[in-house]
């Protein structure tokens, strides 16, 4: 085969007629129709921009955030030609009324689907033959406008509003196995909650010590087979060893508090744990559900908890170079800030999908991908077919299998300890030194 009949095969196989098939080779345009079929937000009649697209639409919102909503639909040419044939310019107002028409379900539909399937295809680290998750919350600002008053301030002196995350993410991908957001008048357990039943089959879920609480941690446990969890202790919890494996591995007892009792009778008077005490650091120690001291080694379990911090990684990347440092989500409105925010979560997904996929071709792990470059990797297909000179993409395709290499960051390097100290308050005032007379 010829060189140039080589280039024609790349082209055909890159260049398609929709640029959102950027898109479809992650989400299928069966999971989007059952998005909006499920969620009763089907079009009933022909129309330049029917629901399906609006789901499109709202996906290339959570990529490009320096673009408007116009120059997004004009990008992945998402109306459909007119009754006669012709690709007049949609207004801004048809493609916002469409937006709002769409609501917020099928974007969650969607996003539960998506993250079910791509779960399967990343690997996880693993300890002592379980999956690492971690779970933990963050903030997103919206507007200041009356009706976004609804989710709070995370803060008295806050000037916007603010929706609290939690999700469930891989240590080693950062790929995003469910969510759950809403009003900061609810506490991270809360929507921690909502995540029960989302953990794979053997695995182990690393929460911050906020979460602390006996209803979450035994539900968790109970929603599958060996969905274990550890912890952080608090310095206040009450215990009662019940069984010594070492001087640093124990069965403990707890009680059940009196509030966690009123709302989950089913709890009873007390619950098991097994604390392994800290040596050393800030940290007094850990409880977590792998009981077994032979099947999960107290040593495996006492380094496996710093990859906790892998999500806020995650976060800072999503936070940082996602949505470029903008504090502020672009809605206005309550249900366009959750339709906006799944459809950013389901995009960060496609991301960390593509990284996974360079890392299994250069045979390094995911998290030595540059998540910016992968980013501006997504993008610049979008770029290449918006030119519409198919003749150059192979070229770029060549340039990029070439400096495929470029996209792979140095080794992570171990991560050093920095003691919690009390800074030194400054002097208000200049001391003078006695002198003796």
């Amino acid at each position: 085969m010829s060189e140039f009949s080589k280039e024609l095969l790349v082209t055909a196989e890159f260049f398609q007629a929709q640029d959102i098939d950027v898109f479809a080779k992650h989400v299928p345009m069966d999971w989007v129709a059952e998005a909006v079929q499920q969620t009763g937000r089907a079009s009933l009649r022909t129309r330049r921009f029917p629901a399906e697209q609006a789901v499109w639409l709202v996906l290339g919102i959570g990529l490009m955030r320096n673009r408007s909503i116009q120059q997004v639909c004009d990008t992945l040419s998402l109306a459909f030609p007119d009754s006669k044939g012709e690709l007049p310019p949609l207004a801004t107002s048809s493609i916002i009324k469409a937006k709002e028409k769409l609501g917020s379900e099928p974007m969650r539909y969607l996003f539960k689907t998506t993250a079910a399937q791509w779960e399967t295809q990343c690997e996880f680290d693993e300890i002592a033959g379980l999956k690492l998750l971690s779970v933990d919350g963050t903030y997103f600002k919206t507007h200041n406008t009356e009706e976004n008053h609804h989710f709070g301030f995370a803060q008295s002196t806050a000037s916007f509003p603010s929706v609290l995350a939690v999700t469930l993410m891989s240590t080693r991908s950062h790929l995003l196995s469910d969510a759950a957001f809403g009003p900061v008048t609810h506490s991270e357990i809360h929507y921690a909650q909502q995540l029960i039943g989302s953990a794979p089959e053997n695995s182990l879920t690393l929460f911050d010590r906020g979460f602390m609480s006996a209803e979450l941690l035994i539900s968790w446990q109970g929603s599958g087979a060996n969905t274990h969890w550890l912890t952080p202790i608090k310095s206040k919890t009450r215990y009662q060893i019940i069984e010594s494996f070492s001087e640093y591995d124990h069965l403990v007892e707890m009680p059940v508090s009196p509030q966690a009792k009123q709302q989950a009778p089913y709890l009873g008077e007390r619950w098991q744990a097994r604390l392994i005490p800290s040596p050393k650091g800030d940290i007094k120690g850990f409880i977590t559900s792998c009981l077994c001291p032979n099947s999960y080694p107290v040593n495996d379990l006492l380094k496996v908890y710093w990859q906790r911090w892998e999500i806020e990684r995650g976060y800072g990347e999503l936070k940082q170079y996602q949505l470029e440092n903008k504090p502020v989500l672009r809605s206005k409105k309550k249900n366009g800030v959750y339709q906006e925010l799944w459809g950013i979560l389901t995009t960060y997904n496609i991301v960390r999908l593509e990284m996974a996929a360079m890392a299994v071709q250069h045979k390094v792990e995911p998290q030595r991908i540059s998540f910016i470059n992968a980013l501006f990797l997504i993008q610049d297909e979008f770029g290449w077919s918006d030119k519409g000179s198919p003749g150059a993409i192979p070229q770029h395709l060549k340039r990029l299998r070439e400096n495929g290499k470029r996209l792979i960051l140095p080794p992570k390097r171990k991560r050093p300890s920095y003691p919690r100290v009390v800074l030194k308050k400054t002097v208000k005032y200049p001391s003078k030194n006695a002198t003796r007379s």
